[in-house]
């Protein structure tokens, strides 16, 4: 096993570990942004009817910058309120996992931002493992906590048969205002802000980066296009949705009406494809390749940005080395011209 292999599979252990996910009552610095979303148009009808569920008012709001508790990984806690809230405080306050650019002497430097969305795992190992891996790149980034995860968790599990659209929709466009919040931070170069995101981070960044295409880059990792397909048909973390779905009483008929209202291939044409990469999973079992193909197709994507990875939806993890260079080798070309 190699070295690289060993200190990954290290730092996915420890993000099994519980966290401290309170943040702290008075921030130690704050910072105000203002959304840079505009209005957008597009002469698709459908796309229309889709961008309706992600529409806010653009406004200025604080960021405020708190200390992180004691042993966790990550080196400040930031927070910011969501454009879309749901009416829980909690679950309203935006939060993200900061890890900070060091230069060769371990001083916070200057540097190109990444804001990464995590998976489905209740305790998010593998975006934090992306952040921290990517953080030893020097770039500075920030795992952000999706609805209903880390800070963000209810103690009372909630019924999705009435907000599971609106939980996704406010993810997506908290993602987005993301992008605006890192941006006024200090050591940031806010010429180069990408996002990435994992599985069910994937699908919400597929969302988001179509919204306006404001990130400089995109990376999507094992998701796809057509939700409800993979939501009704995908086996292991796709079938636990659908049966948390169907629990909670939304019928099978029901999940494909709502994942169509945030179905990414309604607006994946509005993506910037020269910046945009799509790594799939050849053996893919939880978003088979298909739906990769079909996210693909959609954007459209050229020639060697949708990578094939041999494995299935959870080997692949052996081939995040190689990915996280390809994704650092794209960033510093682009830099670069």
């Amino acid at each position: 096993m190699s070295r690289m292999l060993q200190q990954m599979l290290a730092v996915t252990l420890l993000g099994f570990l519980p966290c401290c996910v309170l943040i702290a009552s008075e921030p130690e610095e704050v910072f105000k942004a203002t959304d840079s979303i505009k209005s957008f148009h597009d002469d698709r009808a459908d796309a229309m009817q889709c961008l309706a569920h992600y529409r806010w008012v653009p406004s200025s709001f604080s960021v405020e910058v708190h200390l992180a508790p004691e042993k966790v990984t990550y080196d400040r806690r930031v927070s910011f309120p969501s454009p879309q809230p749901s009416g829980d405080d909690t679950n309203d306050l935006v939060a993200m996992e900061w890890f900070f650019a060091r230069d060769s002497g371990g001083d916070v430097c200057r540097a190109p931002a990444i804001v990464v969305v995590h998976e489905s795992g209740s305790n998010m190992a593998v975006g934090r493992l992306i952040a921290q891996l990517l953080c030893k790149k020097k770039y500075h980034t920030f795992l952000l906590y999706l609805p209903g995860y880390g800070s963000r968790r209810l103690d009372k599990e909630a019924s999705l048969k009435t907000n599971f659209l609106k939980l996704v929709a406010q993810g997506i466009t908290d993602v987005r205002r993301a992008r605006d919040a890192v941006a006024v931070l200090p050591h940031i170069d806010p010429d180069t802000i990408a996002v990435q995101g994992t599985s069910l981070g994937g699908f919400v960044v597929a969302d988001s980066a179509a919204l306006d295409a404001a990130f400089t880059h995109t990376f999507i990792m094992l998701a796809g296009g057509d939700l409800a397909g993979v939501i009704l048909n995908g086996a292991k973390d796709a079938g636990k949705v659908r049966e948390r779905l169907n629990r909670d009483g939304i019928s099978d008929e029901q999940i494909k009406a709502n994942a169509y209202e945030i179905e990414p291939l309604r607006i994946a044409h509005r993506m910037n494809a020269k910046r945009t990469w799509l790594f799939s999973a050849v053996k893919d079992q939880v978003v088979p390749l298909e739906h990769g193909i079909k996210l693909a197709k959609a954007i459209p994507l050229g020639e060697g940005h949708h990578i094939r990875l041999p494995g299935n939806h959870y080997s692949t993890i052996i081939f995040l080395p190689a990915v996280i260079e390809r994704i650092v080798t794209e960033l510093e070309v682009s830099q670069t011209r």
